[in-house]
């Protein structure tokens, strides 16, 4: 497990500016699948086939989180930016190229931005919930340098993906996974649009996440309200990725896991940063008012608990990325069970334990 170390000196809000007029051979495509028009409440996300009902969809698109991430987006987060660098490295380890890619959710402008060549990417398609997120990306397309790579923004739902079957070559996702209710069937259905021999990257929070923030609000709440409410959501562990890379079905899967601690001059500036990710609380069971009490409380045993010397206070954001395949008959293959001709303990005898 590598680990990074990142400081936000600023908690100021950018507003990115709108591109006046459009650009050519992009386009906004939404599915019929999501017509809001088709429901009485409004909302066709939240009739998502998941059954298990974690978190509240609605709220993580609507303008309280996604949409207003879209405007309190900071172009130069260089927490967000290693992370896609990280991720969308991995292309370069591939001898093979991806003619169409599509990108889900999460970070999809630094994804985007970090792109400079790699995979031989021809067309490329952007989907996310927030039809505002979509509009930022296009419009910032002229800060790019993938202006030859044909790109299509699609507004459509991780939980129910509107693409068709072996029809992408590579599916990548980073930091947007984790807010999915259904995450097997998200994969799955993942590893389905992938063509034979498909790659599927993805990197999403682990469950080492802001767990000095979990520590203050839970003592700030214990002491303040005498009980406790989730504020931060509920993330997959480590030792859990490979099982859902395997569950879904991903040929040569594989896990490895990165610890970033960015410091931020206070907690209020950390919120303010989780806000202009959209990473704000969307627990279908959270509590929708925090005293303010108990917020001053929690900033101050933060403070307390884990602030440097220089006074600024850390924050660990884990990192899991995953890798898969979608099968073809010239990847590698494991022998099957018991076809070995030596066993480890004649190895051992040969070659000694050095003891």
């Amino acid at each position: 497990m590598r680990r990074f170390l990142f400081s936000q000196t600023s908690c100021s809000l950018l507003r990115r500016q709108r591109r006046p007029k459009d650009i050519p051979h992009r386009w906004f495509i939404s599915s019929t699948s999501f017509s809001t028009a088709e429901y009485e409440d409004g909302d066709a996300f939240q009739n998502s086939p998941s059954k298990v009902k974690i978190f509240d969809r609605h709220l993580k698109r609507t303008q309280r989180q996604r949409d207003r991430a879209a405007w309190l987006l900071r172009p130069n987060d260089s927490f967000v930016h290693a992370v896609a660098e990280n991720l969308v490295d991995r292309l370069e380890d591939c001898k093979k190229t991806f003619p169409t890619a599509l990108c889900l959710g999460g970070s999809l402008q630094a994804v985007r931005q970090m792109l400079r060549g790699r995979g031989a990417i021809q067309k490329f398609i952007m989907m996310d919930t927030s039809y505002d997120m979509l509009k930022l990306c296009k419009s910032s397309q002229r800060d790019s340098d993938n202006e030859n790579i044909e790109t299509s923004y699609v507004v459509g739902d991780e939980e129910f993906l509107a693409i068709k079957e072996s029809s992408v070559d590579l599916v990548i996702s980073c930091l947007g996974l984790h807010w999915t209710n259904d995450l097997p069937g998200a994969m799955i259905q993942c590893k389905l649009a992938l063509k034979p021999d498909g790659l599927f990257l993805a990197a999403i929070l682990g469950g080492e996440t802001l767990k000095e923030l979990r520590i203050a609000c839970t003592v700030a709440q214990m002491e303040r309200e005498g009980g406790i409410s989730p504020r931060v959501s509920p993330l997959a562990q480590v030792r859990d990725a490979g099982n859902l890379l395997t569950r879904a079905g991903f040929a040569l899967p594989g896990v490895d896991v990165d610890e970033y601690v960015v410091r931020y001059n206070s907690a209020l500036d950390l919120i303010e940063h989780l806000r202009a990710m959209g990473e704000t609380n969307a627990l279908l069971q959270r509590t929708n008012i925090l005293k303010r009490e108990t917020a001053l409380a929690t900033a101050a045993i933060y403070d307390s608990m884990f602030a440097a010397e220089d006074g600024t206070i850390p924050a660990t954001f884990q990192v899991i990325y995953m890798t898969g395949w979608r099968e073809h008959p010239s990847q590698q293959k494991s022998k099957r069970r018991g076809s070995a001709t030596i066993s480890f303990k004649d190895i051992q005898k040969q070659f000694g334990n050095g003891s």
